[in-house]
């Protein structure tokens, strides 16, 4: 998930918008988490997890 689509519980601003301490240590600590999957919305994931499991499959299918 990313920052922007978070709600802050200490401002109930986004934490985007970093209008408090809380939401601005926050979004300083999601943006150092620079993770490839992070960036990645569900529909991408599961579309790679099918290319995955497709490679697999297909492999399986060779060795046998």
């Amino acid at each position: 998930m990313t920052y922007d689509r978070l709600v802050c519980a200490n401002c109930a601003a986004p934490v985007s918008e970093g209008r408090c301490p809380v939401c601005r240590a926050n979004r300083e600590r999601m943006q150092q988490g620079n993770n490839f999957f992070a960036g990645l919305n569900p529909t991408a994931l599961i579309a790679l997890l099918a290319v995955l499991v497709a490679a697999v499959a297909l492999l399986a299918q060779q060795a046998a």
